[in-house]
């Protein structure tokens, strides 16, 4: 899927969404810069495989906080992780880098990608801001309708303690 078909596809279904089209942005810091609302919203997401190449993982987190990936391994009993290659990024969600999204599991045909959410997006404001397959916008959701829609892709949901 595309910007516009995740743009036709939430609407199809119904779901709430807040969309705000900007600049290009490949990375937290240039995010920043740029005057969007519900700042507590922001997430970051990291697109992890392990060193067999064979477990995909998708860690979405809070913008501002750091994710210990020892912590990580010890937690999910992985093994060895590091970031996926452009390549593989393409392959497997259809983006590129500073266009990474939950949203981009819609693409991921063998549903062979486990998605992490850091438990705040449920406590807080309950919504979260990702981008529609497309780094020139970010769309804020309700956070459990996120979960569902990857959920009902077939994707695994996990919910992960702050």
């Amino acid at each position: 899927m595309d910007k516009q078909e995740v743009y036709r596809y939430l609407n199809e279904k119904n779901i709430w969404h807040e969309t705000v089209e900007h600049k290009a942005v490949y990375n937290m810091a240039e995010t920043a810069e740029i005057n969007l609302p519900h700042p507590e919203a922001s997430a970051k997401n990291l697109f992890l495989r392990d060193d067999k190449k064979q477990n995909y993982y998708l860690i979405t987190v809070k913008s501002d906080r750091r994710v210990d990936l020892k912590k990580f391994r010890r937690n999910n009993d992985t093994r060895r992780l590091s970031f996926t290659s452009e390549s593989e990024l393409k392959a497997i969600l259809g983006l590129i880098p500073g266009a990474v999204t939950p949203l981009g599991l819609l693409n991921d045909e063998e549903r062979k990608v486990q998605f992490f959410i850091d438990e705040y997006f449920l406590q807080q404001s309950g919504i979260i801001a990702v981008h529609p397959n497309d780094n020139t916008a970010t769309v804020w959701l309700k956070t459990p309708d996120l979960i569902g829609i990857i959920k009902e892709h077939g994707n695994q949901v996990k919910v992960m303690k702050s």
